[in-house]
């Protein structure tokens, strides 16, 4: 793999250059109607425990598949995926919920907030599942994070997009989760709403020792990771 020149330094963590992620041998088939296709063909990926680590590569390459099975929300049809330990291709679907719950964050190009929730209740959902006595405290503390305390009220339709985007880094942050999973987070928005965003997100990986996977076009925010994967037609090619 291709290693940014004079890339920064590992966040500092507990566990900081232990693996967080382990990937052996992953494939991913899909059926379809001439024969079955393959997404990822033998991908091995290794993430410590702090990295940031940027996936690039051109469009159908399997980024968003990586990630997909990585959150266990895709199942691998062969190979090894570990997540903090534990092996996601044994794991029944109320057991990936809950490592999700407890472990992922997710931030997608499209913001995916409840609608006829505010801000806040959006936040709150994934630690009320956890079942957070406090969800709704942590949930405003979230909000205020990401410069949102004023708008906790707020129905998405009511925010702007960089709003919305930043009440998705704000749920995905709540549970303190050991992996964020972003897949071009910025795709929905303009360049400089993007970039204040892309600012907030790397701010708050670095306040909390977050291990961040990054699906990137854009080579100024690929740089800021501390490695690049590059994938191209379902392997990783450097």
């Amino acid at each position: 793999m291709d290693v940014i020149s004079a890339p920064p330094p590992l966040v500092s963590s507990p566990d900081a250059g232990l693996a967080l992620v382990r990937v052996k041998g992953l494939w991913l088939t899909v059926p379809a109607a001439a024969e079955p296709v393959n997404i990822l063909r033998g991908i091995d990926l290794s993430i410590a425990s702090g990295e940031a680590v940027a996936v690039v590569g051109p469009s159908g390459s399997g980024k968003t598949s990586l990630l997909m099975v990585l959150a266990g929300l895709e199942r691998a049809s062969a190979g090894s995926v570990q997540l903090a330990g534990q092996e996601l291709t044994v794991l029944g679907e109320d057991a990936l919920a809950r490592l999700r719950r407890e472990q992922v964050g997710i931030v997608f190009q499209a913001f995916h907030l409840i609608p006829t929730m505010t801000a806040l209740e959006n936040v709150a959902v994934p630690l009320e599942l956890a079942g957070a006595a406090d969800a709704t405290e942590r949930a405003a503390e979230g909000l205020r994070a990401v410069g949102l305390g004023h708008r906790t009220r707020h129905l998405p339709g009511q925010l702007s997009g960089g709003e919305q985007q930043r009440v998705a880094l704000a749920r995905a942050f709540a549970p303190r989760p050991r992996l964020l999973l972003a897949d071009e987070p910025t795709g929905n928005l303009d360049h400089a709403t993007g970039a204040a965003v892309m600012e907030l997100l790397f701010a708050l990986r670095a306040e909390r020792g977050t291990t961040l996977l990054l699906i990137t076009h854009e080579p100024d925010l690929a740089a800021r990771c501390n490695r690049l994967v590059h994938l191209r037609d379902g392997r990783v090619v450097g």
